[in-house]
């Protein structure tokens, strides 16, 4: 099989990001964002994602956050996309549920080329360690419309916000994992029935 990398860089008047990513990898992550709570949960992704990821991020932060997210989001989606090639022989499909004390989550994925997103997280509080959890929304809308794949997440309790986000990210992570592993079945077949995704 061929190597699952890929780097790419995004630069505008708002943001200069690189994101590397290796679909293969252990989970080992090397971040600069200027946000440690996102920085926490992109760790999340790559550990249980078992993807490597070294992101570097500069962006109008004195303004606010939005724009860093949603661009973080976009080029973690352009790498991954980029990364999986034509999508021959991936299962295409991945779902996970993942608890957190009083919190659980569930995230489902389909590497269909179609980008769509369901997000149902009633958020408990505004702001997590400085962070405005509104933006979690745009970061997986960014990564949704540039990664091509339809995405349902879903908090299904929690009281605690830190508790709720930190198990959307985890199942996601865990979904990307599923859904990008290679099918030993499927080797060289396109999951798909129109033949092609």
């Amino acid at each position: 099989m061929a190597e699952r990398k890929a780097r790419v860089e995004r630069n505008t008047l708002e943001t200069q990001i690189t994101v590397a990513v290796n679909l293969d990898g252990t989970g080992d992550i090397k971040q600069n964002t200027g946000l440690p709570f996102l920085e926490h949960m992109l760790d999340q992704i790559a550990r249980h994602g078992l993807i490597d990821m070294d992101i570097v991020a500069n962006g109008d932060l004195h303004i606010d956050a939005h724009h860093t997210v949603e661009d973080l989001g976009i080029t973690l989606g352009q790498a991954v996309n980029k990364a999986l090639g034509d999508r021959k022989g991936i299962r295409r499909y991945g779902h996970a549920y993942v608890p957190l004390d009083e919190a659980l989550s569930r995230v489902v994925i389909d590497f269909s080329g179609r980008p769509g997103l369901e997000m149902h997280v009633p958020f408990t509080r505004a702001s997590v360690g400085g962070f405005d959890v509104d933006l979690f929304y745009e970061f997986f809308q960014g990564f949704v419309n540039h990664a091509l794949v339809t995405l349902h997440i879903d908090n299904l309790r929690g009281l605690n916000t830190h508790h709720q986000i930190e198990t959307v990210f985890k199942a996601f992570g865990r979904a990307l994992r599923m859904a990008l592993e290679p099918d030993p079945r499927m080797a060289g077949i396109m999951p798909s029935t129109k033949g092609c995704l």
